[in-house]
């Protein structure tokens, strides 16, 4: 194990690398789980998983083989193997789905993928890899399920083109004893926009790299991310909007609940590089806490490199509010309802950054779902 180990970088100690100070995974053993291959499961979206029109859409190893011009220049381009646990992806990955949306195709349906981790125990390393040629529109809804005991790594690898449109909901819904650890970036091109959804339910700890690079002037991205642990879950994301030209614009917002002991962490980084004149740059994250021994830490930050440029952050971490409670009992609502009333307008405030229809039902009915589950063994 000592050989195989030595040929991965080494792992972040806690404390010792930036970003890790939040999360410890100092009793992590890569090398105790045995790789083993994935596989589908049925998506809880709720949406027709037929073949969409249009695009191509096939297993990574397959479109390797079949179509490497499409593939080659973009597999491993957005996300580099240079932390151990992408350089570990980038090695053995044995799942993975490719989608490729030709220049100036719109695709009407959602295209829906999943990736399961079926075997109990064992490493899962998987990649996504979405391509959108110039002038190309399409949905992707991608969801992750596990068994029990493991460990699951994921690569996302985002390419919108040139005035291409691209919506890209993701759902983590890991079994609550698993390890979860992803590396997901996307590169938006001139003109281009980018709307992706990210919800955390599953997991027991680990930690998402999530990273927008708006690439081409008049680039627009916007993430939206909620999240919503219980027991001792702990949920560390860290987000990147990089304006690396003018006249970019972005927009993120994060809402998570917390119950029981769990803990979770936002760490987001505004970063305007030389020259990108003109950017207009927005970030947020609040949280709300369902007991006195949950926690969360939120952390705004700007690394500003151009002097015309407008960029606001905000963070919140707050009890739920006992005169809002107290104003619903006084109208006959029990504790538990005014409870849930309450909760529920909290992530209301996030569903309706989506305009009317299906991507609104959607996230609206798994964020209610996920509340259930958490109330019911908060």
């Amino acid at each position: 194990m000592a050989e195989i180990a030595a040929a991965y970088p080494e792992l972040p100690t806690f404390r010792g690398v930036p970003g890790w100070e939040f999360t410890p995974i100092d009793k992590l053993d890569l090398d105790a789980y045995s790789v083993a291959p994935g596989g589908t499961a049925p998506s809880s979206f709720g949406l027709d998983e037929s073949p969409p029109e249009g695009a191509l859409v096939m297993p990574l190893a397959q479109a390797v083989e079949e179509h490497p011009e499409l593939v080659e220049p973009h597999l491993g381009s957005v996300v580099p193997a240079d932390t151990t646990f992408t350089a570990r992806n980038a090695a053995q990955w044995t799942d993975g789905v490719f989608v490729h949306v030709p220049r100036g195709v719109t695709v009407e349906a959602p295209i829906v993928v999943s990736t399961a981790h079926q075997q109990a125990g064992t490493a899962l390393h998987w990649r996504l890899l979405i391509v959108l040629e110039e002038g190309a529109q399409a949905s992707v809804w991608h969801e992750t399920s596990s068994a029990e005991d493991g460990l699951v790594n994921g690569v996302v690898e985002l390419v919108v083109g040139q005035n291409a449109r691209l919506r890209f909901v993701d759902l983590q819904d890991l079994e609550e004893s698993t390890w979860v650890f992803g590396t997901q970036r996307a590169t938006v091109g001139r003109d281009g926009s980018l709307d992706w959804i990210t919800l955390g339910f599953g997991s027991a700890n680990g930690k998402v790299f999530q990273e927008t690079q708006l690439a081409g002037p008049g680039a627009h991205g916007t993430v939206t991310g909620a999240y919503a642990a219980r027991g001792r879950q702990h949920l560390d994301f860290d987000t990147l909007q990089e304006h690396a030209a003018p006249d970019t614009t972005s927009d993120l917002a994060f809402r998570g609940i917390l119950a029981g002991r769990s803990s979770a962490v936002w760490r987001g980084m505004i970063k305007v590089d030389p020259g990108a004149q003109r950017t207009d740059a927005f970030q947020e994250s609040r949280n709300l806490l369902l007991s006195k021994r949950a926690h969360a830490d939120a952390i705004p930050g700007l690394e500003i490199l151009a002097n015309d440029v407008r960029c606001t952050h905000a963070a919140a971490i707050a009890q739920i509010d006992r005169e809002q409670l107290f104003y619903l009992r006084s109208h006959g609502l029990p504790e538990p309802a005014a409870q849930r009333l309450v909760i529920e307008g909290f992530l209301q405030a996030l569903v309706e950054r989506f305009e009317e229809g299906p991507v609104r039902e959607a996230v609206g009915a798994a964020l209610e779902r996920r509340l259930a589950t958490v109330l019911g063994a908060g």
